[in-house]
């Protein structure tokens, strides 16, 4: 060995002895909720949805993780629609401590995304009650639709009332099931005062919120003063993380991993999450890639938003002035979904203490 590889090595050697002395970095303590008890942690399976995976593989992927929840948002997601099979696919998740909460799509009949693959509003949401039921789901997450209904004749409120109709419709099945239906804040559809209508005209007993952080910025909200609207209501959540960027004509807004957004401080939001929503998972919904414009500073983007208070609006404004433009990527890709996802997780069990493995 020469001098200059001597050096080398000696000076590799003492900066991994200086290395080795220095103390790990401890992960957060475990975040208590209201009730003295951790929070649960999973994921939304809308988050892999490039992997096309399905029932087990879904359970699999989860335990990998060792989250304590699986929220499946769609019921093909289950892989069968037959109640015996969910029965299966709940004994399975249980084997491997996974949790399996169940959601689906539209069901309003007047919704621009509505489907009639699984019948009537009334028999989509009455399947997905028992199927619920089987998996051992205790919630049911529905959506109304998304922000293009806010300009369909009536406006989102007529759309409000028809989802209220489908709903009760199926009250005395859900209370009989002991299923809560979790309706979302969804692509934009409904603001957190729209949403705490539509389950104050329904019923409270049956009909709670399925959380959405990510999705409030498409109703132009500060996610954290959604979560004081919606956190009493809330009975499931798929939260994200996101920025905003202030633009010419208004803003930006971009979805992201949880740690990598700006439009809210993580921990005081989970601090304020443990005292408002005991009990609730907190399911990881990432969604990135892609950037949405929204215009509010040309006159005609309010004909969909009359009634946006300007006290709400002035703290969206502050969320987009502390962002900045950040990378656009194939959010479509599967590993990149996979990556993101699970950035969230070491992120919310490392920096903000949760879940319970």
């Amino acid at each position: 060995m020469n001098r200059r590889d001597f050096l080398a090595t000696t000076t590799l050697a003492a900066a991994g002895l200086a290395a080795a002395q220095l103390p790990a970095r401890a992960a957060a303590a475990p975040l208590l909720d209201a009730k003295g008890k951790r929070i649960k942690l999973g994921m939304d399976n809308f988050a892999v949805r490039a992997s096309g995976w399905k029932g087990r593989e879904l359970v699999d992927y989860a335990a990998g993780l060792k989250l304590d929840t699986l929220f499946i948002t769609d019921l093909p997601g289950l892989g069968s629609l037959e109640t015996s099979a969910a029965g299966e696919l709940r004994k399975y998740a249980a084997d491997k401590g996974v949790e399996i909460q169940l959601g689906t799509w539209s069901i309003c009949p007047t919704s621009t995304v509505f489907k009639k693959d699984w019948g009537t509003a009334e028999e989509h949401l009455a399947l997905g009650i028992r199927l619920a039921k089987a998996v051992g789901s205790d919630i049911f997450r529905a959506v109304l639709g998304t922000r293009e209904d806010r300009k369909t004749p009536g406006g989102i409120e007529a759309r409000i009332a028809d989802t209220v109709k489908v709903l009760k419709s199926q009250r005395s099945l859900a209370v009989d099931s002991g299923i809560k239906v979790t309706i979302e804040n969804h692509a934009g559809d409904m603001t957190a005062t729209e949403l705490i209508s539509l389950m104050e005209a329904a019923g409270r007993d049956y009909v709670g919120a399925n959380m959405d952080s990510g999705n409030a910025l498409w109703t132009l909200e500060d996610p954290t003063d959604s979560l004081e609207k919606l956190g009493p209501y809330a009975a499931s959540t798929s939260l994200r993380d996101g920025t905003v960027w202030e633009t010419p004509k208004g803003c930006k807004v971009q979805w992201t991993a949880h740690g990598d957004g700006t439009a809210c401080d993580l921990k005081a939001y989970f601090a304020r999450y443990a005292q408002l929503c005991p009990g609730i998972p907190v399911n990881i919904e990432t969604i990135g890639g892609f950037v949405v414009d929204f215009p509010y500073l040309e006159p005609s983007f309010w004909d969909v938003f009359p009634k946006k208070p300007a006290s709400e609006f002035a703290k969206f404004v502050a969320v987009a002035k502390r962002g900045k433009p950040i990378e656009q990527y194939n959010g479509n890709d599967k590993e990149r979904q996979k990556a993101e996802l699970e950035k969230s997780v070491r992120f919310l069990r490392d920096e903000i203490g949760l879940g319970t493995k």
